[in-house]
């Protein structure tokens, strides 16, 4: 199977301007192709894991990956899919996200010998001459075809600000750039950033000719991977300081019996046909698909060494089975004590279980909470520094959240 078949098989392409020509380029090598990525925050998380698996999997082919980082078009903020308008950045935070950035991605990207490259859309766009480019580029679009492009539409009634609404000229002129700049060939974003990609298409063929080659593609379900990195808890980054090689390994270990094998096709990198064979898996088969991918995703972003220790922990508390050593634990200081004691509430909230210590009333209150396996009944209930052993307090809330909690 080539790599495009294999992008298809896999559900990542949803449309195409020119599949022909795009098939035989990146089967051939021969794209040089870019993804953005706003820098809004100083981690990825598994919003982005698509994105970086396909360009993972098109880098392996022999094409050649540009992640662009927003450093521009964060200053504006973009608009799609976004009920109100995001907050702005300075250029000393975009710059700090944008080194945070390269960091995580060099796990999935060779940037060594020419292989790919990052570059800031800041280079370019902070030095626009306004005139310029209101005579260069803006003649370029029409406002009715804008309007009715869907990230607009949504945010007509409520109020779309004219910086938002610029949101598409700039990307569109990060593609006119790219493409000048280092050849860059195609285009890959999500469903929602189709009007975008098109205005960047059609912005090279209006000023460079009609022969100018440039390809767009989208990726299948990319909205639903931005949901995919928020839980109920917050988001789920690659950044181990946030999001811990545990936690990381149980987000993929607990996704729906429904997702586990598009996950497995879309995100790991394991052959097609061993993931065909578990379409037919049922009941507890499904529990070692999900521990697979699992395992599979956190080798990809933690190392094969921390995959290995988030397996074992969660196969100590859920099955049974290995050491409780490598599971995750919560130190508690002497500040954390009040006349010796801590509740259960402020357990909860600080060892991260729980939100607030009104979330953690309420989980104590509908009996999903226990203490080294008993179910905890009392909101006011609290413990001593004397009922914490050396091997800590095993503290669960739910089926799947726990901690250890040791004192110092």
């Amino acid at each position: 199977m080539n790599c495009y078949d294999e992008l298809v098989a896999r559900g990542l392409i949803a449309q195409v301007t020119n599949e022909e020509e795009i098939s035989k380029m990146v089967n051939a090598g021969q794209a040089t192709f870019y993804i953005g990525f706003d820098p809004t925050a100083d981690s990825l998380h598994v919003g982005h894991f698509m994105a970086l698996c396909l360009m993972k999997r098109l880098q392996m082919a022999g094409n050649k990956p540009i992640a662009l980082i927003g450093g521009g078009t964060g200053m504006i903020g973009d608009p799609s899919g976004r009920s109100d308008m995001r907050q702005m950045m300075t250029p000393e935070m975009i710059q700090h996200n944008c080194d945070c950035f390269k960091k995580q991605m060099s796990r999935f990207i060779d940037f060594s010998e020419g292989k790919a490259l990052m570059v800031n859309n800041a280079d370019w766009l902070l030095d626009l001459n306004y005139i310029e480019l209101l005579r260069e580029v803006g003649a370029c679009f029409s406002v009715n075809n804008m309007l009715r492009a869907e990230c607009y539409k949504q945010r007509m009634e409520k109020g779309l600000s004219f910086l938002e609404f610029n949101y598409m000229i700039m990307q569109s002129y990060d593609f006119y750039e790219l493409f000048k700049r280092y050849g860059c060939n195609m285009q890959f974003g999500g469903d929602d950033q189709w009007s975008n990609m098109l205005g960047g298409t059609e912005l090279i063929r209006r000023k460079l000719g009609k022969d100018a080659h440039a390809m767009t593609i989208t990726l299948l379900l990319n909205s639903e991977g931005k949901k995919m990195g928020k839980t109920q808890s917050g988001a789920v980054w690659l950044d181990p300081d946030k999001t811990s090689p545990y936690d990381f390994y149980q987000y993929w270990r607990n996704v729906g019996d429904d997702d586990v094998l598009k996950c497995l096709r879309m995100l790991t990198f394991l052959p097609l046909e061993q993931i065909d064979e578990m379409d037919a898996w049922e009941g507890s088969q499904l529990n070692r698909a999900k521990e697979i991918l699992a395992s599979e995703l956190t080798k990809l972003v933690h190392g094969e060494e921390e995959a290995e220790k988030a397996q074992t922990a969660a196969r100590a508390l859920f099955g049974g089975q290995g050491s409780m050593e490598n599971m995750p634990s919560f130190l508690l200081t002497e500040s954390d004590f009040t006349d010796g004691a801590i509740d259960i509430l402020s357990i909860l909230h600080k060892g991260g279980l729980a939100s607030s210590r009104s979330e953690a009333r309420r989980n104590v209150e509908q009996g999903g909470v226990s203490v080294n396996g008993e179910q905890v009944k009392d909101i006011k209930i609290s413990y001593s520094r004397e009922d914490f052993t050396e091997d800590g307090m095993i503290v669960k809330r739910g089926k799947k959240n726990f901690m250890k909690v040791m004192v110092e």
